[in-house]
């Protein structure tokens, strides 16, 4: 017999979702642009994959600061139901392996790849424990309290549709928009997270947790990292 949707109940306080949206622009546009002056001014010997830990870590730090009691909260829908919880992760990623199959297939017609893993690639080919650190424990916590917590959970109140497609949209172009200000083509590119956005968005709906769509962005980028170390290639990383 088919489970009914749980009901979803998962809030942030008003404090806690402005302090997520306001770190938002912070950390998609101003932060990197600060970090940037000061390491290649007072560090130039800085690796790329370093000043990321870096970047990350702040926003780590950021998020415990202000979003600790909800990721509290959240904790006791996991643990009432860890097994859902869990079925749903792997459900997620099963999901998103098949949508990326069809995305892939279409965007390998165009004559580059997506800039953005390829500088993940990079930075793993020569600093993998640096970026694993950065990219399966604190790009998932920093970002899903973001475009999960705080958007999706902010407008799923009033539009299930709306909070699927913002959040959905926002986190798709925050990966490439800085790519797309030297070359606007680069915007098609948008396209290969929406599948990992969706995924995200239904995970933490159906698990009625934050920590459900925390826990599925580690899985994905932890098993991409792994198949970049063994095979140099990726399935779908999110950073």
């Amino acid at each position: 017999m088919k489970r009914p949707p749980l009901p979803f109940t998962s809030r942030q306080t008003r404090g806690e979702a402005v302090a997520a949206l306001v770190y938002l622009p912070l950390h998609a546009v101003l932060l990197p642009l600060l970090l940037s002056f000061l390491l290649l001014n007072f560090f130039p010997e800085s690796s790329t994959a370093v000043f990321n830990l870096i970047y990350y870590a702040l926003g780590a730090v950021y998020m415990l600061c202000f979003e600790l009691r909800f990721l509290r909260r959240d904790f006791d829908p996991l643990c009432d139901r860890p097994i859902r919880c869990l079925t749903e992760v792997f459900i997620g990623y099963g999901l998103m392996l098949g949508m990326n199959l069809a995305v892939n297939l279409g965007l390998s017609l165009l004559p580059a790849d997506n800039p953005n893993n390829a500088a993940v690639m990079d930075m793993a080919g020569s600093e993998l424990g640096t970026v694993s650190a950065m990219a399966v424990f604190l790009a998932p916590l920093v970002e899903e309290l973001m475009f999960r917590g705080a958007v999706f959970g902010r407008l799923r109140r009033r539009s299930r549709a709306l909070a699927y497609g913002a959040s959905m949209l926002l986190f798709s172009v925050y990966h490439v928009w800085s790519f797309a200000l030297l070359d606007p083509r680069q915007l098609i590119y948008l396209v290969q997270y929406l599948p990992a956005s969706f995924v995200l968005c239904r995970c933490y709906e159906r698990t009625d947790s934050i920590w459900g769509p925390i826990f599925l962005h580690m899985l994905i980028n932890g098993i991409s990292l792994s198949v970049i170390s063994s095979l140099g290639e990726y399935l779908c990383l999110i950073l």
